[in-house]
């Protein structure tokens, strides 16, 4: 690498907009634990947990979330499969024996809200309690076992809800939702952050159990009727179907299965609507358990298989999507987006989850974002063409850089590829998870692919690799001449100028340049075909806003 002699300033190209400021409440640690427990550093500081209870006609569900953010994290999460909508399409009345199961469920998560101080708890209530003649009185007693309100929920409310959710966990979605219970499906259209008007039917997986007698194709046939006049279908064509609900998740995880894909997440696991299709129609007339294995899908949800099958293959015939993908965020979350306030809900949820999951884990957490920023110069001078989806997920993967670091360093490139591919991010697809996890990877191992996991390579395209390669080329420069602390990357701008890799060091920080330092600028400069300048200047001037 060439070393030119000092000069006066940088030529360093203009910085591109600055990612949101990280909050300052955000770096502190949540406070003493309920009952006198000890400081819990593993927590961000985001008040109180925050709880909600579904009451729904399949299961009855609790989630305790860390705190009301724009990404909320659960700390706790336990359901059970108490089958309250089994039977109201036929008896009009609630089950007994589902009855009291639910009773007892409620009282243990009460209990437990009780043990992780939640200060607020949100209990709803959907299509059995709605459906049911004995609803009320239902309805009045987990209301006395939970001391606590109970909303319940009208269709086109629990479709809202259910819209939000998506929106909550999907970068700009653009379809239809699904949201199928046991004992109704809600359908709404989605645009960005725009909510279109819902529409509930009576196709949950219990109320056609009841309703076709135990009979898949004529469930098939009670399906094509509603949905060929359900209204947010008919603009379905060529867009994305976002299913919510744990009957559809069960069968999307069948399908991982079968195809043997290699990330077991199943938020945001896409699946072409043509393939869906045949995969429904193979569901619809095998024995089921010819396919699973023994903890692939629970025995509670195995009998409803059948007929979320039904339904989504009739879905897919009337509205002709493009794809359907997997959302694991439904009516909870959705409910926690609407208490958020207007500007909260703007941030983007993959970045915000970054930023957490930097302050709890990095050196310095400052440096995730000097490291982004850092980024942002290169890029904007470098001619690397580069989409606004993917310029997020390169701010995300700078600031998860420095999580890995308690690692024994042998292991670091791979348990930080673990982590990140793996972690509970929304916003993001699958291949933005491979992304960001591979880059990181690089980061800690080098910039030769040879000990890359087999089965990340093939969710990884080209484009991917390359990306993903140069990232890790940058992040390793940063590293060796930051040490991860804050305040040096800003004064060290990393850029392209006439045809050239430049890095303008301050003369106060030439002790940091070393031959280490120059070896991984000659590694990133191979990689976009640039020559490596080091320069050491008097002043750095700052980049045009």
């Amino acid at each position: 690498m060439s070393t030119v002699p000092p000069a006066r300033s940088s030529a360093a190209g203009a910085e591109a907009p600055k990612a949101e400021a990280s909050k300052a409440e955000i770096s502190k640690a949540c406070g003493p634990m309920p009952g006198g427990a000890d400081f819990a550093q593993g927590r961000i500081c985001q008040g109180p947990p925050i709880a909600t209870i579904d009451i729904g006609s399949n299961s009855v569900r609790l989630v305790v979330y860390e705190g009301l953010t724009r990404s909320p994290t659960p700390i706790f999460n336990e359901k059970v499969l108490c089958g309250l909508g089994r039977g109201v399409a036929v008896t009009r009345r609630l089950d007994p024996e589902a009855v009291a199961k639910a009773y007892a469920a409620l009282q243990r998560f009460r209990a437990l809200c009780d043990t992780m101080g939640v200060k607020e708890l949100y209990v709803l209530a959907t299509a059995a309690a709605r459906d049911a003649e004995d609803g009320d009185a239902f309805i009045a007693r987990a209301r006395e076992i939970c001391r606590n309100d109970i909303e319940l929920l009208s269709g086109k409310r629990e479709a809202r809800l259910s819209a939000y959710g998506v929106i909550s966990g999907f970068h700009m979605p653009d379809g239809v939702v699904g949201d199928m219970g046991g004992g109704s499906l809600e359908l709404i259209d989605v645009h960005g952050h725009r909510a279109g008007s819902g529409v509930t039917t009576p196709l949950g997986g219990l109320a056609l159990q009841d309703a076709s007698g135990l009979s898949v194709r004529k469930a098939a046939k009670l399906a094509q009727a509603k949905l060929e006049k359900a209204e947010p279908l008919k603009g379905l064509k060529n867009r994305t179907f976002y299913a919510v609900g744990g009957t559809w998740r069960s069968l999307a995880k069948l399908h991982m299965m079968q195809m043997g894909y290699p990330l077991h997440i199943m938020h945001g696991y896409s699946m072409p609507a043509r393939e869906m299709l045949d995969f429904c129609r193979l569901i619809m007339r095998v024995d089921n358990t010819t396919l699973i294995g023994n903890e692939t899908v629970s025995a509670g949800r195995l009998p409803l298989l059948a007929y979320g099958a039904a339904v989504m293959s009739e879905i897919i015939k009337v509205g002709k999507p493009a794809d359907v993908v997997i959302s694991a965020l439904g009516v909870r979350e959705g409910l926690l987006y609407s208490l958020l306030d207007e500007e909260t809900r703007k941030l983007d949820p993959l970045i915000a989850a970054a930023r957490e999951l930097n302050v709890l884990r990095s050196r310095s957490p400052q440096h995730g974002e000097d490291l982004l920023r850092w980024s942002d110069r290169f890029m904007s001078t470098s001619g690397i063409d580069e989409t606004s989806d993917e310029r997020r997920q390169r701010h995300a993967a700078c600031l998860l850089a420095d999580t890995g670091w308690r690692a024994h360093p042998d292991y670091r490139g791979e348990q930080s590829l673990n982590v990140i591919a793996n972690a509970a991010f929304v916003g993001i697809d699958h291949r933005g998870r491979v992304f960001m996890a591979v880059a990181n990877f690089f980061r800690h191992v080098g910039l030769n692919d040879e000990e890359l996991s087999p089965r990340i390579r093939e969710i990884a395209t080209t484009r991917i690799l390359d990306r993903a390669r140069i990232l890790g080329g940058l992040m390793r420069v940063g590293y060796v001449l930051s040490a991860s602390m804050p305040q040096v990357l800003p004064r060290c701008p990393l850029y392209v100028s006439h045809g050239k890799l430049m890095l303008d060091v301050p003369r106060d920080l030439e002790g940091l340049v070393g031959e280490r330092l120059a070896g991984r600028m000659k590694a990133l400069a191979r990689l976009i075909g640039r020559e490596p300048f080091l320069r050491i200047v008097d002043r750095v001037e700052a980049a045009a806003e």
